[in-house]
Protein backbone atom coordinates (compact mmCIF):
# COMPACT_ATOMS: atom_id res chain seq x y z
CA UNK A 1 0.00 0.00 0.00
CA UNK A 2 2.90 2.40 0.78
CA UNK A 3 4.48 1.69 -2.62
CA UNK A 4 1.14 2.45 -4.29
CA UNK A 5 0.95 5.80 -2.51
CA UNK A 6 4.54 6.47 -3.57
CA UNK A 7 3.56 5.66 -7.15
CA UNK A 8 0.74 8.22 -6.89
CA UNK A 9 3.15 10.80 -5.46
CA UNK A 10 5.58 10.21 -8.30
CA UNK A 11 2.82 10.47 -10.89
CA UNK A 12 1.65 13.78 -9.42
CA UNK A 13 5.14 15.27 -9.49
CA UNK A 14 5.65 14.36 -13.15
CA UNK A 15 3.01 16.89 -14.17
CA UNK A 16 3.64 20.62 -13.55
CA UNK A 17 1.11 22.11 -11.14
CA UNK A 18 0.42 18.99 -9.09
CA UNK A 19 2.26 18.17 -5.87
CA UNK A 20 3.24 14.75 -4.62
CA UNK A 21 3.14 16.30 -1.15
CA UNK A 22 -0.59 16.81 -1.61
CA UNK A 23 -1.01 13.11 -2.38
CA UNK A 24 0.99 12.26 0.74
CA UNK A 25 -1.16 14.61 2.78
CA UNK A 26 -4.50 13.28 1.63
CA UNK A 27 -3.43 9.62 1.88
CA UNK A 28 -2.45 10.05 5.50
CA UNK A 29 1.33 9.55 5.23
CA UNK A 30 2.50 13.16 5.08
CA UNK A 31 3.70 13.49 8.69
CA UNK A 32 5.40 10.10 8.55
CA UNK A 33 7.23 11.03 5.33
CA UNK A 34 8.54 14.28 6.83
CA UNK A 35 9.48 12.67 10.16
CA UNK A 36 11.25 9.74 8.47
CA UNK A 37 13.32 11.94 6.18
CA UNK A 38 14.09 14.44 8.95
CA UNK A 39 15.27 11.58 11.19
CA UNK A 40 17.99 10.83 8.65
CA UNK A 41 19.73 14.06 9.69
CA UNK A 42 19.62 13.40 13.45
CA UNK A 43 22.90 12.83 15.27
CA UNK A 44 21.50 9.77 17.06
CA UNK A 45 20.57 8.16 13.75
CA UNK A 46 24.12 8.38 12.41
CA UNK A 47 25.59 7.28 15.73
CA UNK A 48 23.57 4.09 15.39
CA UNK A 49 24.81 3.59 11.83
CA UNK A 50 28.48 4.28 12.58
CA UNK A 51 28.27 2.20 15.75
CA UNK A 52 27.06 -0.80 13.80
CA UNK A 53 23.56 -0.71 15.30
CA UNK A 54 21.90 -1.26 11.94
CA UNK A 55 18.55 -2.38 13.33
CA UNK A 56 18.24 0.78 15.44
CA UNK A 57 19.34 2.93 12.47
CA UNK A 58 16.75 1.29 10.21
CA UNK A 59 14.07 1.87 12.83
CA UNK A 60 14.99 5.54 13.32
CA UNK A 61 14.49 6.37 9.66
CA UNK A 62 11.51 4.03 9.14
CA UNK A 63 13.64 2.26 6.55
CA UNK A 64 11.05 -0.20 5.28
CA UNK A 65 8.53 2.62 4.86
CA UNK A 66 10.98 4.87 2.95
CA UNK A 67 12.22 2.07 0.69
CA UNK A 68 8.66 1.11 -0.29
CA UNK A 69 7.69 4.77 -0.76
CA UNK A 70 10.63 5.78 -2.94
CA UNK A 71 10.47 2.54 -4.91
CA UNK A 72 6.93 3.53 -5.87
CA UNK A 73 8.00 7.10 -6.67
CA UNK A 74 10.87 5.99 -8.93
CA UNK A 75 8.78 3.37 -10.71
CA UNK A 76 6.12 5.99 -11.35
CA UNK A 77 8.53 8.62 -12.68
CA UNK A 78 10.29 6.27 -15.09
CA UNK A 79 7.08 4.62 -16.32
CA UNK A 80 4.88 7.71 -16.63
CA UNK A 81 7.22 10.57 -17.60
CA UNK A 82 7.16 9.80 -21.33
CA UNK A 83 3.46 8.89 -21.33
CA UNK A 84 2.34 12.09 -19.59
CA UNK A 85 4.61 14.24 -21.74
CA UNK A 86 2.98 12.81 -24.89
CA UNK A 87 -0.51 13.12 -23.38
CA UNK A 88 0.08 16.78 -22.53
CA UNK A 89 1.27 17.52 -26.05
CA UNK A 90 -1.74 15.84 -27.69
CA UNK A 91 -4.58 16.37 -25.18
CA UNK A 92 -3.59 19.27 -22.88
CA UNK A 93 -7.17 20.29 -22.06
CA UNK A 94 -8.19 16.81 -20.88
CA UNK A 95 -4.99 16.23 -18.87
CA UNK A 96 -5.13 19.61 -17.16
CA UNK A 97 -8.85 19.17 -16.47
CA UNK A 98 -8.13 15.87 -14.73
CA UNK A 99 -5.55 17.49 -12.48
CA UNK A 100 -7.77 20.53 -11.92
CA UNK A 101 -10.40 18.21 -10.48
CA UNK A 102 -7.73 16.44 -8.46
CA UNK A 103 -6.50 19.69 -6.89
CA UNK A 104 -10.02 20.91 -6.10
CA UNK A 105 -10.77 17.66 -4.28
CA UNK A 106 -7.44 17.68 -2.42
CA UNK A 107 -8.12 21.25 -1.27
CA UNK A 108 -11.52 20.20 0.06
CA UNK A 109 -9.94 17.29 1.93
CA UNK A 110 -7.33 19.60 3.49
CA UNK A 111 -9.99 22.18 4.37
CA UNK A 112 -12.13 19.53 6.08
CA UNK A 113 -9.22 18.44 8.27
CA UNK A 114 -8.65 21.95 9.66
CA UNK A 115 -11.13 22.63 12.45
CA UNK A 116 -12.25 25.85 14.18
CA UNK A 117 -11.49 28.49 11.57
CA UNK A 118 -10.76 32.03 12.82
CA UNK A 119 -10.28 35.40 11.13
CA UNK A 120 -6.48 35.14 11.40
CA UNK A 121 -6.63 31.73 9.67
CA UNK A 122 -8.30 33.36 6.67
CA UNK A 123 -5.37 35.79 6.44
CA UNK A 124 -2.90 32.87 6.42
CA UNK A 125 -5.03 31.18 3.74
CA UNK A 126 -5.13 34.29 1.54
CA UNK A 127 -1.40 34.82 2.01
CA UNK A 128 -0.67 31.25 0.92
CA UNK A 129 -3.00 31.58 -2.06
CA UNK A 130 -1.37 34.86 -3.11
CA UNK A 131 2.08 33.28 -2.99
CA UNK A 132 0.80 30.29 -4.95
CA UNK A 133 -0.65 32.53 -7.66
CA UNK A 134 2.53 34.62 -7.79
CA UNK A 135 4.69 31.53 -8.25
CA UNK A 136 2.38 30.12 -10.93
CA UNK A 137 2.45 33.34 -12.93
CA UNK A 138 6.24 33.39 -13.13
CA UNK A 139 7.52 32.69 -16.62
CA UNK A 140 10.07 29.97 -17.36
CA UNK A 141 13.51 31.31 -18.16
CA UNK A 142 16.35 29.91 -20.26
CA UNK A 143 18.94 28.37 -17.99
CA UNK A 144 22.29 26.56 -18.42
CA UNK A 145 22.67 22.80 -18.88
CA UNK A 146 25.72 22.58 -16.62
CA UNK A 147 25.84 19.75 -14.08
CA UNK A 148 26.14 22.28 -11.24
CA UNK A 149 22.84 23.86 -12.25
CA UNK A 150 21.24 20.41 -12.66
CA UNK A 151 22.33 19.66 -9.08
CA UNK A 152 20.65 22.88 -7.91
CA UNK A 153 17.50 22.00 -9.85
CA UNK A 154 17.37 18.63 -8.10
CA UNK A 155 17.89 20.17 -4.66
CA UNK A 156 15.14 22.76 -5.16
CA UNK A 157 12.56 20.67 -7.00
CA UNK A 158 12.70 17.65 -4.67
CA UNK A 159 11.65 19.82 -1.73
CA UNK A 160 8.24 20.24 -3.33
CA UNK A 161 7.64 16.49 -3.23
CA UNK A 162 7.04 16.85 0.51
CA UNK A 163 5.45 20.29 0.24
CA UNK A 164 1.72 20.17 -0.60
CA UNK A 165 0.56 22.64 -3.21
CA UNK A 166 3.71 23.06 -5.31
CA UNK A 167 4.82 20.60 -7.97
CA UNK A 168 8.44 19.56 -8.40
CA UNK A 169 7.89 19.52 -12.16
CA UNK A 170 6.48 23.03 -12.01
CA UNK A 171 9.63 24.22 -10.25
CA UNK A 172 11.67 22.57 -13.00
CA UNK A 173 9.48 24.38 -15.51
CA UNK A 174 10.21 27.69 -13.81
CA UNK A 175 13.93 26.89 -13.83
CA UNK A 176 13.74 26.05 -17.55
CA UNK A 177 14.69 22.40 -17.09
CA UNK A 178 11.40 20.44 -17.26
CA UNK A 179 11.84 19.19 -20.83
CA UNK A 180 15.57 18.63 -20.25
CA UNK A 181 15.01 16.37 -17.22
CA UNK A 182 12.05 14.55 -18.82
CA UNK A 183 14.24 13.82 -21.88
CA UNK A 184 17.06 12.63 -19.59
CA UNK A 185 14.63 10.20 -17.94
CA UNK A 186 13.28 8.95 -21.27
CA UNK A 187 16.78 8.54 -22.73
CA UNK A 188 18.25 7.24 -19.45
CA UNK A 189 21.03 9.84 -19.47
CA UNK A 190 23.08 8.47 -16.55
CA UNK A 191 25.39 11.47 -15.82
CA UNK A 192 22.50 13.94 -15.73
CA UNK A 193 20.28 11.63 -13.70
CA UNK A 194 23.01 10.88 -11.14
CA UNK A 195 23.78 14.57 -10.57
CA UNK A 196 20.08 15.39 -10.39
CA UNK A 197 19.54 12.53 -7.90
CA UNK A 198 22.43 13.77 -5.73
CA UNK A 199 20.86 17.23 -5.68
CA UNK A 200 17.55 15.65 -4.70
CA UNK A 201 19.19 13.78 -1.81
CA UNK A 202 20.87 16.89 -0.42
CA UNK A 203 17.77 19.04 -0.89
CA UNK A 204 15.28 16.69 0.70
CA UNK A 205 17.45 16.03 3.76
CA UNK A 206 17.99 19.73 4.37
CA UNK A 207 14.41 20.83 3.72
CA UNK A 208 12.71 17.98 5.59
CA UNK A 209 14.51 18.99 8.79
CA UNK A 210 13.27 22.57 8.44
CA UNK A 211 9.73 21.51 7.56
CA UNK A 212 9.65 19.08 10.50
CA UNK A 213 10.67 21.94 12.82
CA UNK A 214 8.08 24.24 11.27
CA UNK A 215 5.28 21.72 11.70
CA UNK A 216 6.30 21.17 15.32
CA UNK A 217 6.23 24.90 16.09
CA UNK A 218 3.26 26.05 13.99
CA UNK A 219 1.51 23.06 12.44
CA UNK A 220 -1.91 24.67 12.06
CA UNK A 221 -0.63 27.88 10.45
CA UNK A 222 1.69 25.91 8.18
CA UNK A 223 -1.10 23.64 6.94
CA UNK A 224 -3.40 26.61 6.30
CA UNK A 225 -0.71 28.37 4.25
CA UNK A 226 -0.13 25.12 2.34
CA UNK A 227 -3.86 24.93 1.65
CA UNK A 228 -3.60 28.42 0.19
CA UNK A 229 -0.77 27.17 -2.04
CA UNK A 230 -2.99 24.34 -3.25
CA UNK A 231 -5.75 26.79 -4.15
CA UNK A 232 -3.28 29.20 -5.75
CA UNK A 233 -1.92 26.43 -7.98
CA UNK A 234 -5.30 26.24 -9.71
CA UNK A 235 -4.20 29.25 -11.78
CA UNK A 236 -1.54 27.11 -13.43
CA UNK A 237 -3.72 24.09 -14.19
CA UNK A 238 -6.81 25.83 -15.60
CA UNK A 239 -7.40 23.66 -18.72
CA UNK A 240 -7.77 26.62 -21.11
CA UNK A 241 -4.99 28.84 -19.74
CA UNK A 242 -2.67 28.07 -22.68
CA UNK A 243 -4.56 28.41 -25.95
CA UNK A 244 -1.33 28.15 -27.93
CA UNK A 245 -0.73 24.65 -26.55
CA UNK A 246 -4.32 23.68 -27.41
CA UNK A 247 -3.89 24.86 -30.99
CA UNK A 248 -0.57 23.03 -31.33
CA UNK A 249 -2.18 19.85 -29.97
CA UNK A 250 -4.89 20.04 -32.63
CA UNK A 251 -2.25 20.37 -35.33
CA UNK A 252 -0.36 17.36 -33.96
CA UNK A 253 -3.58 15.32 -34.07
CA UNK A 254 -4.13 16.36 -37.68
CA UNK A 255 -7.23 18.45 -36.97
CA UNK A 256 -8.28 21.76 -38.47
CA UNK A 257 -6.82 24.73 -36.58
CA UNK A 258 -10.04 26.71 -36.75
CA UNK A 259 -12.29 26.70 -34.90
CA UNK A 260 -10.31 25.61 -31.85
CA UNK A 261 -11.85 22.56 -30.17
CA UNK A 262 -12.33 23.53 -26.52
CA UNK A 263 -13.26 19.93 -25.56
CA UNK A 264 -15.55 21.19 -22.78
CA UNK A 265 -17.59 17.97 -22.31
CA UNK A 266 -14.44 15.84 -22.17
CA UNK A 267 -12.79 18.31 -19.79
CA UNK A 268 -15.78 18.19 -17.44
CA UNK A 269 -15.66 14.39 -17.40
CA UNK A 270 -11.90 14.35 -16.75
CA UNK A 271 -12.24 16.90 -13.95
CA UNK A 272 -14.93 14.77 -12.30
CA UNK A 273 -12.74 11.67 -12.67
CA UNK A 274 -9.84 13.51 -11.02
CA UNK A 275 -12.11 14.73 -8.23
CA UNK A 276 -13.47 11.26 -7.53
CA UNK A 277 -9.99 9.74 -7.76
CA UNK A 278 -8.77 11.88 -4.86
CA UNK A 279 -11.81 11.08 -2.73
CA UNK A 280 -11.27 7.38 -3.33
CA UNK A 281 -7.61 7.61 -2.29
CA UNK A 282 -8.59 9.52 0.85
CA UNK A 283 -11.23 6.92 1.71
CA UNK A 284 -8.75 4.09 1.20
CA UNK A 285 -6.23 5.92 3.36
CA UNK A 286 -8.71 6.30 6.22
CA UNK A 287 -9.71 2.66 6.05
CA UNK A 288 -6.03 1.68 6.13
CA UNK A 289 -5.37 3.82 9.21
CA UNK A 290 -8.20 2.23 11.23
Amino acid sequence: MVALKGYAMGAANVVPGVSGGTIALLTGIYSKVVESIAAATDKKTWQNLLGGHLKEFWGCINGSFLVALFAGVLLSVFSLAKLLTVALSLYPVLVWAFFFGLIIASALVMFKDIKGWKAVDVLFLLGGAALGVAVCLLSPTKTPDSLIFIFICGAVSICTMILPGISGSFVLLLMGKYDYIMDAIAEFNIPVLLVFALGCLVGILAFAKFLHWLLAKAERQTLIVLLGFVLGSLVKVWPWSNMEAITEAQALRGLELSPVDMQIPGAVVCAIVGFVFVLMIEKLGKKRSR
